[in-house]
């Protein structure tokens, strides 16, 4: 008679476990697309830039809106550097999870 309940103890003990594994991979997983999101919109500024557009302008208008207020953009020279923080229900995780990423090109003659 005492085991009777057993499964539904041990599930309820490991589901905090489960959801906190989810989480975690979940969270990775966005900030695997920050960073593709991140060097596309590099690339975007630093092409923007070589033909004598707004790099700014380019790399934040290659960002979906969601990433508006947790994108900056800096030029120096001919580098283009976004750094993007991803999506998380934690501002101390996302800050820690912040991507930066660069990309270079020479003006145009």
């Amino acid at each position: 008679m005492g085991e009777r309940g057993q499964a539904t103890v041990e599930l309820v003990a490991a589901l905090p476990c489960l959801l906190l594994a989810a989480l975690v991979a979940l969270q990775v997983l966005v900030a695997g697309y920050a960073v593709t999101l991140a060097d596309g919109a590099a690339e975007a500024g630093a092409l923007a830039l070589a033909s004598g557009g707004s790099a700014p302008e380019a790399a934040r208008g290659a960002l979906p809106g969601w990433a508006e207020d947790d994108v900056s953009v800096a030029v120096q020279g001919g580098r283009v550097t976004v750094r993007l923080r991803p999506p998380s229900a934690l501002d101390a995780i996302a800050e820690r999870l912040a991507v930066t990423s660069s990309a270079a090109a020479r003006p145009s003659r």
